[in-house]
């Protein structure tokens, strides 16, 4: 086990390639359907997949819709002119010979995104650029034989490759979050990590401080968690050091991630340049773009993650409260509809049920999938509450109704008797009944004697002979009243 003072003497920089499965209703260039999820193998095919010869691709223009939009999502500017070329390679899951992809003339150049990490400040990562490119099929290995699975190939994709920006594991699970949340908000994709929809390549290099060049990088491949990318980052930082006080040369490769061990192992050594032959694709001519068809393109995108963090800033909700809400786009709309309605002390309330009662998917989005409540009765409920005529564990009760199909909180309230009684007259004969009790004599002792606490006994004494509708600040206020 290497100390943490021999891991503080060196920095760990990282930089992440993320592809990103486009949210299109077919391939990129074929007819083929682009949801292979519980599908036969190649059973979602077509001849262009294939790569039959004689067969040519017909570029999908929704997909490079999908690209504009991402370049907003990432603060880009998006070329106006962009190409495809041939990427040459031999390997099983690539039947043609090749990769069709944009190695020179990439549709996304340089920008930015913002990452929130947990202690409240940001990172800014920076964006070399994003391209667009077909994946491969899928290669099954069984002993001493493999099986080839082309279900995936020719599913839209964009890379994007971020710069060195990242200083920590921690940074690189927030970049990863992040960007997985404006991809998703601006419709880029559908986002299911589980189903491989978006899968991160994580280099990782270490130098000692103050050194002025980047140590040699090993690259950790197709992480489809952000918590498997703050491991591996954080077990890559911890081999290469070692490696390093051992006296060992860090050796340039390709690694995966064995997320049962939490340890990546080597998979192929890789040079600094493969010689891929990339040359123009001329069966495909190039995607040309106006300033004004990029302009209207980029207006459909709704509202993204960070101006939903500066909407939300009045509402003075901790952190936890603000990640739940931007899990599920839904919620965040929902919520914001409610603020632009009702104000900030409605909207604190349902921000804060949302979190607690349902909290956010987890990242494989296989959370359970709620009823998402009207903007109606959320905001009845919260004014019920504010009025006092519900308590926080019965509105709590209720809103979680509210997400299984239940409507008008009033009449759930009354079905269930949760109303509070309010009415300062029926109070104060409970709370005479209860101070009359000989069971209360100590504790009204104690308050005169300065002990306050034990007021909670009395408003408790309270409760009980309500059956829990006594409002309980109510109920305090006229037993101090009384004492």
């Amino acid at each position: 086990m290497i100390s943490d003072e021999i891991l503080n003497k060196y920095d760990i920089t990282i930089g992440i390639e993320c592809h990103v499965q486009l949210a299109t209703a077919t391939k990129l260039f074929s007819g083929a359907d682009n949801d292979a999820r519980d599908k036969s193998p190649n059973s979602v095919v077509s001849p262009i997949d294939f790569g039959l010869p004689g067969m040519l691709p017909v570029l999908n223009r929704e997909a490079v819709n999908l690209a504009i939009k991402a370049g907003k999502a990432l603060n880009a500017p998006i070329a106006q002119v962009s190409r495809f070329d041939r990427k040459h390679y031999f390997y099983p899951d690539l039947p043609k010979g090749y990769q069709t992809t944009q190695m020179y003339h990439p549709i996304i150049l340089a920008g930015h995104i913002d990452a929130p990490l947990e202690d409240g400040t940001t990172i800014r990562v920076g964006i070399h650029h994003a391209h667009m490119e077909e994946d491969a099929g899928k290669l099954t290995h069984y002993g001493d034989y493999s099986l080839v699975d082309l279900n995936r190939a020719g599913t839209p994709l964009i890379e994007i490759v971020s710069d060195p920006d990242i200083h920590s594991a921690a940074g690189a699970k927030a970049y990863a979050t992040e960007l997985h949340h404006l991809m998703t908000y601006a419709g880029v994709t559908r986002g299911d990590l589980y189903h491989g929809n978006m899968r991160f390549d994580v280099n990782v290099s270490v130098a000692l401080k103050g050194a002025t060049e980047l140590g040699t990088r090993a690259e950790v491949k197709n992480l489809n968690s952000f918590r498997s990318v703050e491991k591996a980052a954080e077990y890559e930082f911890r081999r290469q050091v070692q490696r390093l006080e051992s006296g060992e040369a860090i050796v340039q490769e390709t690694r995966g991630w064995d997320d049962t061990k939490q340890v990546t192992n080597s998979q192929r050594s890789k040079e600094d340049a493969q010689d891929y032959r990339y040359m123009p694709d001329a069966d495909i001519p190039p995607i040309v773009l106006s300033s004004e068809e990029i302009e209207t393109i980029q207006a459909t995108v709704p509202i993204l993650p960070p101006e939903y963090r500066a909407k939300w800033q009045t509402l003075d909700v901790d952190r936890s409260v603000i990640d739940a809400l931007l899990s599920v786009q839904a919620y965040a709309e929902l919520v914001t509809a409610i603020q632009e309605q009702s104000g900030d002390a409605i909207t604190k309330r349902v921000a804060n049920w949302f979190a607690s009662a349902l909290g956010g998917k987890d990242e494989e989005n296989l959370a359970t999938e709620v009823t998402l409540p009207t903007r109606d009765d959320l905001v009845e409920l919260a004014t019920m509450t504010a009025d006092n005529q519900l308590s926080s564990t019965a509105a709590k009760e209720i809103f979680v109704d509210l997400t299984r199909g239940a409507t008008n909180p009033r009449a759930i309230a009354e079905q269930k008797n949760l109303l509070q009684v309010s009415d300062e007259g029926a109070i104060i004969a409970i709370v005479e009944e209860v101070l009359a009790d000989p069971t209360s004599a100590k504790a009204i002792e104690d308050i005169k004697n300065g002990n306050d606490k034990v007021i909670g006994f009395l408003v408790g004494q309270v409760m009980k002979q309500s059956q829990g509708k006594a409002n309980p600040a109510l109920a305090q206020k006229l037993i101090r009243e009384r004492l």
